[in-house]
């Protein structure tokens, strides 16, 4: 697993064997970012269920001006530690996906981007979507970027792609 593009481009990522996370494939992360690419330079991300870090290191990568981490499990921070210690615009925050959230709005912070990728047998991100816009934390034209397998999704932003990757798909929301 590694950076594919932009200025980290060919850096190894660790992580690819936690249990309980599935890296996302080169092929999706390259067409996901070839789709996105015009909103990332200087946004603030979110990659919700962090994992490996892996589409949120893309972002900075990328010249996302700030990506905030969001992990519950002490595996994957220490990971995340690793993979970003280079990487000053990188905020690591261990907690579950709701405080964290509660967290965002009670200061105030807002997303250009977010990125909710789940463990799938979970079946969380209806629940994150609709605490996220509940507490209004994507920004207009701001874009809510979902990686799931068989979910059925409930958004009511404006769905400009969604695409099958065989098992999972990658749906991209617009606030506007």
């Amino acid at each position: 697993m590694r950076v594919i593009s932009g200025k980290y481009k060919g850096k190894n990522l660790l992580g690819f064997n936690i249990n309980g996370t599935r890296p996302t494939m080169d092929r999706v992360k390259e067409s996901l970012f070839g789709t996105i690419q015009n909103y990332v330079k200087d946004s603030v991300c979110l990659d919700l269920f962090a994992g490996s870090g892996s589409l949120g290191i893309e972002a900075l990568s990328n010249f996302a001006s700030k990506c905030f981490f969001v992990d519950n499990n002490i595996e994957v921070i220490k990971v995340l530690n690793e993979n970003t210690k280079d990487m000053d615009n990188a905020i690591i925050i261990k907690n579950n996906y709701k405080d964290a959230l509660i967290s965002f709005k009670n200061s105030n912070t807002k997303f250009d981007l977010i990125f909710l990728d789940p463990p799938y047998d979970l079946h969380l991100i209806n629940d994150a979507t609709r605490i996220i816009l509940e507490n209004d934390l994507l920004k207009k034209d701001g874009l809510l970027i979902l990686e799931y397998e068989s979910e059925e999704i409930s958004c009511p932003l404006k769905n400009i792609k969604e695409k099958k990757y065989g098992d999972k798909y990658i749906s991209i929301y617009k606030n506007i």
